[in-house]
């Protein structure tokens, strides 16, 4: 399990790693609140490689804020590599950054099905490569509340950053 401290390390290597590259990271957050943006933004000098953050909790902000299609809920639900592809490639669109990250889960109590039970959480990158952007998805099932989910969810996306920016 991840915890504060843990996140705030990998929020500092990840600023580091962003600013001595002069690369910059946008976000757009479901089921995290806005905590991966937080994690970021709490290392001091990370407003040289912080382009901006969504949290776009509903559907309708993910249509209007991301231009995600209605379409791509009904065929695929809001908790799917679809849709966090998709929130990946409009953060970074949006943005102009470097690097956008995308997570949608179901972290409880409540909100779980057969299908899609609590702790299912997807999280995509989407990286800038010149005119290229190369995305990717996740899909994760963590253990835990409501808190323990989010948590590991933040350090996921911040690793997977790190981790393709490497």
């Amino acid at each position: 399990m991840a915890d504060h401290e843990a996140i705030y390390e990998l929020a500092h290597a990840l600023v580091k790693q962003l600013s001595d590259a002069g690369k910059a990271v946008a976000t757009a957050e479901s089921c995290t609140g806005g905590w991966v943006a937080k994690a970021i933004t709490d290392v001091p000098g990370s407003s040289a490689c912080f382009a901006y953050g969504i949290v776009s909790y509903s559907n309708g902000a993910k249509e209007s804020m991301l231009g995600l299609p209605t379409r791509i809920f009904i065929d695929h639900g809001a908790v799917s590599e679809a849709v966090v592809e998709e929130m990946a490639n409009g953060v970074l669109n949006l943005s102009g950054a470097d690097v956008g990250v995308a997570v949608s889960g179901v972290a409880g109590p409540d909100g779980g099905s057969d299908e899609k039970p609590v702790g299912t959480v997807w999280i995509a990158w989407a990286v800038r490569h010149g005119s290229k952007i190369n995305t990717a998805a996740k899909l994760h099932h963590f253990d835990g509340d409501r808190d323990a989910i989010r948590e590991l969810t933040v350090a996921h996306a911040l690793q997977g950053v790190i981790d393709r920016l490497g």
